[in-house]
């Protein structure tokens, strides 16, 4: 059903896993959709895959820790469609290890792309809805912020953060006619892990007795579900887990 072909939406971390599932099912249902990401190859290969199913979709690179690039972003954004309604900040890094285990040199990097990138987009995002009077900004978190895991402490903690930032911005703007939803995933199969620096030994074994992980299209039929309700509906928070993921 073309339940959102009145609509644009931007995704950040659009060149894979969860923000890629997220843009073409957010096409599916009829959004023009702007994909984002630095990986300019990938999201041309999106936007292929996206058109050639009859949806539109324009790609616009950019590093999602970056004010000055999230706001360029925001403005091609506009100037290719106005009737931009839904904002999807999933863009994200992860990090393998606690405080005393964790590669104390990628902490800054995180934090400015999970948390501080992350709050500037909502923040501008949010401006522009607040105006309309109507609009979603979806969050993607994580259930390592949600409940908090030693082997994963430090990225949790910046996933904390965003959530609490959502959760405030929430209570900001609500009142405005614009509705901020977070989504806190647990175990996703996609490149994010490797990327993160989990192994075998570190992730692998672990998460096994758990049996078959989330995949992206679970989330992203989510976040379809999400904005499609009525105006008057607010999803404002939503876990999901592997049906045998018990912790975190």
């Amino acid at each position: 059903m073309q339940v959102l072909n009145d609509r644009t939406a931007l995704v950040t971390g659009a060149s894979a896993g969860i923000g890629r599932a997220i843009a073409q099912d957010l096409a599916a249902h009829g959004a023009r959709v702007v994909v984002s990401a630095r990986r300019l190859d990938r999201l041309n290969d999106l936007v292929a895959e996206i058109e050639k199913a009859g949806g539109s979709a324009l790609a616009v690179p950019a590093d999602a820790g970056d004010a000055r690039q999230i706001d360029a972003l925001l403005e091609k954004t506009l100037a290719w469609d106005h009737r931009l309604a839904i904002v999807v900040v999933n863009a994200g890094r992860g990090l393998a290890g606690g405080l005393l285990s964790s590669d104390r040199s990628q902490w800054e990097a995180m934090y400015q792309v999970n948390v501080m990138g992350a709050a500037h987009l909502m923040r501008q995002a949010g401006a522009i809805f607040v105006r309309r009077g109507h609009g979603d900004i979806v969050v993607l978190g994580s259930v390592a912020g949600h409940h908090i895991s030693p082997f994963s402490g430090f990225y949790g903690s910046s996933k904390w953060a965003l959530a609490a930032a959502a959760e405030a911005m929430r209570r900001e703007v609500c009142d405005k006619g614009v509705r901020v939803t977070t989504i806190k995933p647990g175990i996703v199969a996609s490149e994010f892990q490797a990327v993160a620096g989990y192994n075998t030994e570190n992730f692998t074994k672990w998460v096994k007795k758990f049996g078959p992980m989330l995949e992206p299209a679970d989330v992203a039929r989510a976040v379809s579900f999400i904005v499609a309700q009525p105006a008057r509906v607010h999803i404002s928070e939503l876990v999901i887990r592997p049906t045998g993921q018990d912790y975190p």
